[in-house]
């Protein structure tokens, strides 16, 4: 009987395994194949080639989470927050615009502290934008997303860069929504989380907006991490118990890891967009 002949070859299509019936042997190519007999081509498979990618989901050691009450429960007017894009900018969606990439200037300081993305990878990171893009506008009638309506702000979510498996961090502020998480106390609740993104609301509302002259407060999307095994555990119980309670974040504290190496971040006030890369208001400290 003929004995299993495997050439394997390392091509950026994939592998090819040869099976023939000969002498038992193996032999890698380094560029091209060699070239193959008629007897040989019915047993040509093509396999692709896989890289095993870092496990974003790894637990974080020694992190915790507890829930608050709500204030303002969820609008029950409104569809279920998985399938609402005021709750999932991954939802909503973004595109691409041909923006500054960098930090801008708007308005001088100010008094207040809205949350800081200085505080959303560790350390003393370098302010980097990776790209700016345009969140869409939504069709509530069709429930579907429309060409984004508005041009201010020029650009209304960015991605900045990060490492695979790269924990991710709440963006700090100069808000407390309740002492119980310690460390300067609460500063937002987790309206909405998954595998692959999060949203924070700094007040204890669940609902993104409220009609003139109600504020809302801010929100905050993160995209392109996976939200920590525990806390979206946690947000998942409580949005099954009603969401009577929710889980409380601090500022600075871990939420999840990045996926890439890219982060999308975004941030509204009382339903609208802002700019994201307006320095003296979330960039605090890191203005040119």
């Amino acid at each position: 009987m003929g004995r299993l002949f495997q050439p394997l070859f390392a091509m950026a299509v994939g592998l090819l395994i040869v099976v023939a019936g000969r002498a038992a042997g193996a032999a890698v190519a380094e560029s091209a194949p060699p070239a193959v007999s008629p007897a040989d081509q019915g047993h040509l498979v093509y396999l692709p080639l896989v890289s095993k990618a870092p496990n974003a989901c790894v637990p974080i050691p020694g992190v915790s989470y507890l829930a608050l009450s709500v204030v303002d429960r969820y609008d029950p007017a409104k569809p279920p927050p998985e399938n609402n894009p005021d709750y999932r900018l991954t939802l909503l969606g973004y595109n691409p615009v041909d923006q500054h990439k960098g930090l801008v200037i708007y308005n001088p300081p100010g008094s207040e502290v809205p949350p800081q993305f200085t505080t959303l990878l560790e350390g003393s990171w370098t302010p980097v934008i990776l790209n700016t893009y345009q969140a869409n506008g939504w069709d509530w009638d069709h429930h579907q997303p429309i060409p984004t309506p508005w041009t201010w702000p020029p650009v209304s979510v960015i991605g900045v860069p990060a490492t695979p498996t790269a924990i991710i961090r709440v963006p700090d502020s100069g808000y407390t929504i309740g002492h119980e998480c310690g460390n300067g106390g609460c500063d937002a609740l987790v309206i909405y989380a998954s595998r692959q993104e999060i949203t924070l609301k700094y007040t204890r509302d669940d609902r993104v907006s409220y009609p003139p002259p109600g504020n809302a407060g801010y929100t905050v999307h993160i995209a392109g991490l996976c939200v920590e095994p525990s806390l979206l555990t946690l947000y998942q119980q409580k949005h099954t118990e009603g969401r009577f309670y929710l889980p409380a974040v601090r500022g600075g504290q871990p939420i999840g890891r990045a996926w890439g190496h890219e982060i999308v971040v975004a941030i509204r006030d009382n339903g609208p967009f802002l700019d994201p890369r307006d320095c003296h208001a979330f960039w605090q400290g890191r203005c040119p």
